[in-house]
């Protein structure tokens, strides 16, 4: 469908005023503005947007349209909609990042050019990705970001996109990333009727043990001076041991680590001898940090509170490993602070299990997600959901322990998963995107275009559903083809003009699995197959590391929360 963009203001505040009075009533909802920006043009917040600073260039022709809306008496949320001149039919709204507010220009104008009409909403407040500080002392926005504003920008941008194009939207879907990924969980299972079909990743679903598990991960690696403490400047020698031992045990040798959970990890390899180079070696202290970062966290009472980071996620560690400075880093004690205790003042020396306890009692912004979709899936809802197996930020296992929760929560009804979410593990990609060893992980999924540049959308000369993961989500919702597997794309140098360095077929599992050589497309001539078989049993949360650990725990079963 063709709507001229010159027809934007006019039908926002001029003969559809009918309309737009009801749209100021409703929820107390503002139009804040209606703009038409004609073809190749530049929008966004800019510098005063702190999560998303670059302005989005060479738009399609479009309108622009951001609304206020009062969601309390103590706050308010606002929402950006681009509508193109040449619209597909469709809606979709994109996901935002860590704690962060500001509207995902960037995203949208992604989307518009599909054709989309395309949403964001800041959800009530601007800051960067790990400033919590907004949440202090505010219920009413920590809710608005947990799962509100969504919902609302939603229901009024729908309205909005129906009046302007004078007919109904035909499907509805959402796409993000981190956040982003639990933002559209949590709408599904509240608000089924909201999107036909979401493309999420690395969800950040359960937020009441990821953002613990943030500062009890830097713990681990507490006190600085202490013997056991891991420098940051070991983090790369202890990424390069990694990919030696388990790249070649995945089956194909390819600089990609592909089956971190099957590797064999020896880390006594990493152990100083005194012929060793001692800043390229680890001590056997130093050992004992390693094996529980790579082990999974639990209470001395068998408690499962929280999967670990994967072999091959090393070059991550300095998010959250980085304890140089001789504390944690700031994501989870921001969180604890300005979410859970609403104080500033709390100190992460005394940070025990008790912080648990106390985060599933609360549930700040009510934002975890829970297991039951049967409203989404009765509507034919359909959900790809994807995360990188080098993610430093949040733990692959952390997808895999949500896809089989909501499996045994569905499938104790009788419901099969694989008819309507699919799980998708991309080796070597890190947090959402990117990759420290030229693992293909582009799928033109939530961030991903942007990252290769401002005008980059869908996958450029692959722009249909075997290599694009929005495309492959619209294919099976509308026309019932299931994605058998999704083509993951390395560009060199992450630049597009620079052609393809190679591709990789990734397939819908939950493990890796050896399936045979398969051809790949660009450089290394075989690559493995995720494998498509269906997850029989939950995750256990034992690895190589199981052992080693319960020794550790039995001589101090605090080690991990006290450094």
């Amino acid at each position: 469908m063709i709507v001229p963009a010159s027809n934007c203001v006019g039908k926002i505040y001029g003969y559809n005023a009918s309309f737009f009075l009801f749209v100021t009533s409703y929820a107390g909802a503002t139009v804040t503005l209606a703009q038409v920006l004609q073809q190749n043009a530049t929008f966004g917040g800019g510098a005063a947007d702190l999560e998303f600073p670059m302005n989005d260039t060479g738009l399609p022709a479009l309108c622009v349209v951001t609304v206020n809306v009062k969601s309390s008496n103590t706050s308010s949320y606002n929402f950006g909609l681009f509508l193109p001149d040449q619209w597909n039919n469709r809606f979709i709204a994109s996901g935002n990042g860590g704690y962060a507010g500001g509207i995902n220009w960037n995203d949208m104008g992604t989307n518009a050019r599909y054709g989309f009409a395309s949403m964001s909403t800041d959800t009530g407040h601007i800051s960067g990705s790990f400033d919590a500080s907004w949440a202090l002392n505010n219920p009413e926005a920590q809710l608005d970001w947990g799962y509100r504003s969504m919902h609302g920008s939603v229901v009024i941008a729908k309205m909005i996109t129906n009046a302007y194009y004078d007919t109904n939207i035909g499907y509805s879907y959402y796409s993000g990333c981190s956040t982003g990924g639990r933002q559209g969980f949590r709408d599904i299972e509240l608000y089924p009727e909201d999107f036909d079909g979401i493309l999420a990743g690395a969800p950040a679903w359960w937020t009441t043990h990821l953002q613990p598990d943030n500062t009890a991960v830097g713990l681990s690696n507490l006190p600085a001076n202490a013997p056991a403490h891991i420098p940051s400047s070991l983090f790369s020698v202890i990424g390069a041991e990694v990919l030696r031992q388990c790249d070649p045990q995945d089956g194909f040798k390819d600089g990609i680590i592909s089956d971190p959970e099957g590797c064999n990890f020896v880390p006594e390899m990493l152990l100083c001898t005194p012929t060793s180079n001692q800043s390229a070696c680890l001590t056997a202290p130093q050992l004992d940090t390693l094996y529980r970062i790579y082990n999974d966290w639990w209470e001395a009472n068998q408690t499962f509170v929280f999967p670990h980071y994967e072999l091959g996620s090393e070059a991550q560690y300095g998010f959250l490993l980085n304890t140089d400075s001789g504390a944690p880093t700031q994501p989870g004690i921001a969180w604890i602070q300005n979410f859970l205790y609403n104080d500033t003042t709390w100190d992460w020396h005394d940070f025990t299990y008790q912080v648990i306890l106390d985060a599933d009692r609360i549930n700040p912004g009510k934002a975890n997600v829970g297991f039951d979709l049967t409203g989404f899936y009765n509507r034919g809802g359909k959900i790809i959901q994807y995360h990188g197996l080098a993610d430093g930020l949040i733990p692959t296992g952390s997808s895999e322990l949500l896809y089989k929760n909501i499996w045994r929560t569905m499938g104790a009804a009788g419901i099969v998963l694989d008819g309507w979410y699919r799980l998708f593990l991309l080796p070597g990609m890190q947090h959402c995107q990117g990759t420290a060893v030229d693992a293909p992980w582009y799928i033109a999924s939530s961030g991903q275009p942007f990252e290769l540049g401002p005008e980059v959308w869908s996958v450029p000369g692959y722009s249909d559903p075997k290599h694009d993961a929005l495309l492959a989500l619209l294919e099976w919702r509308e026309n019932g083809t299931a994605p058998e597997s999704i083509i993951a794309t390395k560009f060199n140098n992450d630049t597009v003009t620079a052609g393809i360095h190679r591709q990789r077929p990734i397939s819908p599992s939950a493990e890796i699995a050896r399936s045979g050589i398969h051809t790949d497309y660009h450089g290394l001539g075989a690559a493995l197959v995720l494998a498509s078989k269906p997850l029989d049993v939950l995750r256990d949360h034992t690895s190589w590391t199981s052992k080693k650990i319960q020794a550790l725990n039995a001589a101090d079963n605090k080690t991990r929360l006290t450094g």
